[in-house]
C-alpha cells in the first residue's frame, strides 16, 4: 500500500536541503541519490533500521522505467526506488559507471 508522504528533508548524506517533488513521494536526494530507509511500505516511514541507503546501480530497463538499486549501510537489505525527473543526470551515470566496474 502507498501513502504519499512528499516533504521537504535535509539529505543525511550531503547535507543540502530537498524541495518536495509534487508528483509523488519524495524518497531520496536528488543531488547524491542517497536516501534513508525508513519505509517498511512505500511512505509509511515505519522502518526502524533508519539506515543510509547507498546507491549502488541504476536499473534503465525495469517496467516501472529508471530504478536506482540501494544497499543500506546498516543492515544491508537491498531496496529499489524510481528515479525522479530532477535527479541529477551525472550523478545516475557515475553509479551506473561504478557498477560495472564492479562487476567486471
Amino acid at each position: 500500500m502507498f501513502i504519499k508522504n512528499d516533504n521537504e528533508f535535509i539529505c543525511k548524506n550531503c547535507g543540502k536541503k530537498i524541495e518536495k517533488l509534487n508528483y509523488t513521494s519524495r524518497d531520496h536526494c536528488n543531488f547524491c541519490l542517497y536516501s534513508l530507509h525508513v519505509d517498511i511500505e512505500p511512505g509509511d516511514r515505519k522502518n526502524p533500521c533508519k539506515g543510509l541507503l547507498v546507491p549502488i546501480n541504476v536499473i534503465s530497463h525495469s517496467k516501472k522505467g529508471e530504478v536506482i538499486v540501494y544497499r543500506c549501510s546498516r543492515c544491508g537489505k537491498e531496496v529499489r526506488n524510481i528515479v525522479a525527473l530532477d535527479d541529477d543526470r551525472e550523478q545516475i551515470y557515475k553509479i551506473i559507471e561504478e557498477y560495472s566496474k564492479q562487476i567486471k
